[in-house]
């Protein structure tokens, strides 16, 4: 006990310190942010129930957030430290820890978790693993994300309202309890659950109460398991469903949810609005006309409803209350009505005692069928969500919307069940209404009310001639039953216009929290919130106009199957949502509340499926039509959010077992496709690259985008781990169907040797590798070039197929990004014509025009593989049987959009004098392979020399004689000194052994064959010679390569790892 008061004692506030820091946003290139860092208490980490928060008003000057740090967001701050070696150096402070020494690592504290930009609280940024791990390294370039003080717009950085400020926050009670109590008891409570239990009896009719509560009770159970899994926001089942599904799925029903909210008013409001027209009528007291009177009173409700609404959540609370003690005394004043003796008048209009069972069998007329009748009593049920649509308004909605909802669904179905068994056991089905049927005690009697010849009544007529009342013809038999029949005529009213009063709220409550995640940019105006509780006044507008819009169509029958399945849509996507999140498995799917089970949360989404048939299946498949089309519109527009939905737990567990699958079957050639490691660097660096081999693989192949940082891990990781995102974000906005991936290691071919030998998951490795010709091999360092034939000579030992293009524009423009980049941060302000980077150097009066004019053709060929081809050809020279990867590719290409236009040409080797046999012969390989192509050239005169053959061969001796040693003229002492001091260079016998198997001629030959034949060509596929390890020096192989491929147009050097790609076997 002592150690621990003297370690608190220790943790005391070491310094305060102001400081005045200004970052640039390269996304607006110019806007510069200066924030004032307020430090913390390092030494306790624990906030202090007096810490004053300071206050940061952004930018903007829209939002003011009271309890937002920038400074928490930036990089640690560090102080200068002299040690006892008098080396300087710069640390971040150490703090007295709760083991009694100095440490920079932190217990555990929740604003380590916030989200960058959270306004609910400090955002704090531990220290980094490089920090602890390198302590004495000035790592200010820490990998964490900043924030420019600017609160987001999602919801998870809302900020959270203060009721110490005035904001209005409920608990479980008025909440959702009262809430949703009030939104199920509607008026088929009062106007239609007699006639449901007459048509249904009794006895079917609890199974239609039961069934309703099992779908809400279902859907009340995944919803408590979704809320509880981490902080809920304002938006209810929008943003429950969007949290765990995903923006696509979110995004949809957030929409119809809204609006079906809004339409959901209207109805209420016609529903209280016919009540009152039916009392003039009553009382001879009408306007104008019944239609025209439901609208006059309909719109007068609706302005009333809004003026409380907009007057602020306390006033629209304090309405329900008294709506429910209304609806309360209501409920009550029929249970007390059944208990008093009927008399001569309710007795005339069925009112008996002792008829319980007499209403247990079903009685359905008129066409209807149990389905029918559950359809028209199910809406009655579709409230449970009153209470989730203001979580954000919810003191604590984790605790409040379980505990809320599921007892409102169990009062109100006791309720229900309560209520129609006290009218089912009291009133007969058919009663005539008229005093003078009354009939001697014992008078026997036929049809459907023979049991009321029991009680001195004879209401056989009922059997021929259609009655007013009874359980089924009267609708008010409420109001005959109750006590005190006015109650019954307030409760209908309390009950329509609590319900209405609820929409009012939900509908712009869920609206707005869509609204601000920006997923319909249209509809962003309808984000801002006023006054203390943020409340959505343009929403309330917008609602208001909506529903006053279908009070005035007057008839909403039509519309209302639509509406109650745009809710049963909601609930079944909430099913789905616990039932996927539980399927995925997900280490982050944690609810607190543990009474759901993922099968049961499974059927009540197909339950809630197959109840929108049964209510309306027109209703249903247009309800599926809206939601589909908007999730296409969602999934298109590809909102830029990420909120960890189930969807990606979901995919990325498919990914895993498919991967697994895939690893237990073995490769065979019909199922080989090429998959691609493609040395480009940074993605955007080598385009014509990149482009290609998106091509070859597309979206049926994998394809490896890689860079190589070369260097002292320390000095070269942060920047791979700075662009690993940006990169891979890159190639998804340019719509590349590509990984990227990256290294750090001290030589390029070591870094490549790993890519090699690590890239890949099971089966989905790569087997080709992508590579650019090594343009300025003559003036490139020995090193350079011994590690780029090396990798080639990796590839071949490795068993990679190896693919080399050579544009002789070149194919790297990372230069020129370089340099754009930084025009744009010198000058931030530039017109849309600079966004060109080859506007930009063909403008830049500090380039050279000669270079001015290399870098815009650089950036011409750039693009060549972006657009679609012309009419042309791909001509392939299959000049060595390599398994056939040679073939394989150009036909892929064919198969592509962009390369439909082009024809494939076959080029090959043939004997003297077998041309056409060798034609044939290629001919019925292709055939058998079924690859077309226009056009079978066989080359029998590569052999000869070429026609400018001593400016060839002098062009070849020039190419290499730089890196040649000539020792044949030195003695044998010098000559072997000579070759281990350069041991890289071209010796005079490798060079006389090369010429005798490798003839000059032939390699000059076929380069002016290619230049005959394919000058005019789209693509140039031609068959890449292997250099023998050992035998071959690395500047020998690049020139030869060199001279094969040299003034040609784009031409590809390919060779397989003779393993066959192509079967004509079935």
């Amino acid at each position: 006990m002592t150690l621990s008061i003297k370690v608190g004692h220790q943790r005391q506030a070491k310094f305060m310190q102001q400081k005045s820091q200004c970052s640039s946003n390269l996304s607006s290139v110019a806007s510069l942010l200066c924030s004032r860092i307020n430090k913390d208490n390092c030494g306790s980490w624990y906030s202090p129930p007096a810490l004053k928060m300071e206050r940061f008003k952004s930018n903007r000057g829209a939002h003011i957030n009271s309890c937002y740090d920038a400074t928490l967001d930036e990089p640690p701050v560090y102080e200068e430290t002299n040690f006892s070696n008098e080396e300087h150096r710069t640390v971040r402070p150490s703090v007295m820890s709760a083991f009694g020494h100095d440490t920079l690592d932190r217990v555990p504290n929740i604003d380590f978790y916030r989200n960058a930009g959270s306004l609910s609280g400090q955002r704090v940024v531990r220290p980094s693993l490089q920090e602890l791990h390198d302590v004495f390294q000035k790592t200010v370039e820490d990998d964490v994300e900043k924030s420019d003080g600017t609160p987001s717009d999602d919801l998870e950085s809302a900020e959270p309202l203060d009721s110490s400020k005035g904001a209005v926050r409920f608990g479980w009670i008025r909440g959702v309890l009262v809430r949703c109590m009030l939104n199920i008891w509607g008026v088929m409570l009062f106007i239609r659950l007699s006639w449901v239990f007459g048509q249904a009896g009794w006895g079917l009719g609890i199974v239609v109460i039961l069934l309703s509560c099992v779908v809400t009770t279902i859907t009340g159970l995944s919803m408590s398991a979704i809320c509880t899994n981490g902080v809920v926001r304002g938006g209810g089942a929008y943003y429950l469903i969007s949290r765990s599904l995903g923006p696509e799925f979110g995004g949809s029903i957030g929409l119809i949810f809204a609006f079906a909210n809004a339409v959901a008013v209207a109805m209420y409001v016609v529903g209280f609005a016919e009540t009152v027209v039916d009392l003039l009528i009553e009382h001879n007291a009408l306007m104008i006309d019944p239609i025209n009177d439901i609208r006059i009173v309909g719109c007068i409700t609706v302005v009333l409803l809004l003026g409380i609404s907009v007057a602020g959540m306390e006033w629209e609370a304090k309405a329900q209350i008294l709506l429910l003690v209304i609806l309360l005394v209501a409920i009550v004043n029929v249970f007390v009505g059944t208990a008093i003796p009927a008399t001569e008048d309710k007795k005339s209009k069925g009112f008996f005692t002792k008829i319980f069972l007499e209403n247990f069998t079903p009685d359905f007329r008129n066409g209807e069928t149990f389905f029918s009748v559950f359809a028209i009593f199910f809406p009655a049920a579709t409230g449970i969500l009153a209470g989730a649509n203001i979580s954000g308004d919810l003191r604590d909605p984790q605790a409040a919307i379980p505990k809320g909802t599921l007892l409102a669904i169990l009062i109100t179905g006791v309720t229900y069940l309560g209520v129609a068994l006290c009218v089912a056991a009291t009133v007969v089905r058919d009663a005539t209404g008229n005093r003078n049927n009354s009939v001697p005690l014992g008078t026997v009697c036929n049809g459907s009310s023979a049991i009321a010849c029991d009680f001195g009544y004879d209401f056989s007529s009922c059997e021929v001639e259609s009655c007013k009342f009874g359980l089924m013809n009267n609708f008010q038999v409420m109001t005959m039953v109750s006590g005190f029949g006015p109650l019954i005529i307030a409760g209908t009213f309390s009950a329509t216009l609590s319900s209405a009063l609820a929409s009012l709220v939900s509908a712009p409550k869920v609206f707005q929290a869509l609204c601000k995640d920006n997923i319909y940019k249209a509809l962003y105006f309808f984000a801002k919130g006023h006054g203390k509780n943020n409340e959505p006044i343009r929403g309330y507008v917008l609602t208001f106009i909506i529903s006053v819009a279908f009070i005035l169509i007057g008839n909403l029958n039509t519309i209302a199957p639509i509406i109650s399945n745009f809710f049963l849509a909601s609930y079944a996507l909430i099913n789905f949502s616990c039932f996927h999140a539980s399927y995925a498995r997900s280490p982050g799917w944690r609810p607190a509340y543990k009474y759901y089970n993922m099968w049961l949360s499974l059927f009540g989404a197909l339950l809630c499926c197959v109840v929108m048939f049964v209510i309306n299946w027109w209703a249903a498949l247009l309800t599926y039509g809206i939601e589909i089309l908007l999730y296409i519109y969602v999934t298109v527009k590809k909102p830029d959010v990420n909120w960890g939905s189930s969807t990606q737990a979901v995919t990325f567990v498919s990914s895993v077992s498919n991967a697994l699958s895939l690893s237990g079957v073995e490769d065979h050639v019909k199922n080989f496709r090429p998959q691609i490691l493609v040395l480009t660097g940074s993605a955007q660096n080598r385009p014509p690259l990149l482009d290609l081999a998106h091509s070859f693989t597309k979206n049926y192949g994998l394809c490896i985008t890689c860079e190589v940082f070369v260097g002292p891990k320390s000095e070269v990781l942060p920047e791979m781990n700075a662009g690993m995102e940006s990169n891979q974000l890159w190639l998804v906005k340019r719509k590349r169907k590509a990984f990227y991936a990256a290294v750090a290691c001290e030589n390029f071919r070591e870094g490549t040797e790993s890519l090699l030998q690590a890239s890949g998951l099971g089966r989905m490795k790569p087997n080709t590798l992508m590579i650019g010709f090594k343009k300025n091999w003559q003036i490139a360092g020995k090193d350079e070039v011994q590690s780029y034939v090396g990798i080639l000579h990796d590839a071949f030992d490795f068993e990679y197929g190896t693919v080399m293009l050579r544009m002789d524009e070149g194919l790297d423009v990372s230069h020129i990004i370089k340099n754009f980049i930084a025009r744009l941060v010198v000058k931030p302000v530039y017109t849309k014509k600079d966004l060109h980077m080859k506007e930009y150097y063909t403008n830049m009066n500090s380039v050279p025009p000669q270079i001015a004019k290399m870098n815009e053709k650089l950036m011409e060929s750039s693009g060549l593989f972006k657009k679609k081809q012309p009419k042309g050809t791909i001509d392939v020279w299959w000049l060595f049987d390599d398994g056939g990867l040679t073939l394989l590719l150009p036909y892929i290409l064919t198969t592509r959009k962009k390369w439909k236009d082009c024809k494939l040409r076959i080029f090959i080797a043939g004997e003297p004098g077998r041309s056409e046999a060798d034609r044939e012969e290629m001919k019925s390989l292709l055939h058998k392979f079924r690859i077309k192509c226009s056009d079978i050239n066989v080359i029998d005169e590569i052999h000869i020399k070429p026609s400018l053959y001593f400016n060839s061969t002098r062009t070849f001796k020039e190419m290499i004689d730089p890196f040649r040693l000539h020792e044949g003229s030195k003695d044998t002492a010098h000559a072997e000194a000579m070759k281990k001091e350069h041991p890289w260079k071209i010796t005079d016998q490798e060079l006389s052994n090369f010429e005798e198997k490798v003839k000059p001629q032939i390699k000059m030959r076929l380069n002016e064959v290619l230049q005959e034949n394919s000058k005019s060509a789209n693509l140039i596929i031609v068959s890449m010679p292997i250099a023998r390890k050992g035998s071959v020096s690395d500047y020998l192989y690049m020139a030869w390569l060199d001279a094969l491929t040299r003034n040609l147009p784009p031409t590809l050097l390919i060779r397989g790892n003779h393993k066959s790609v192509l079967t004509f076997y079935s």
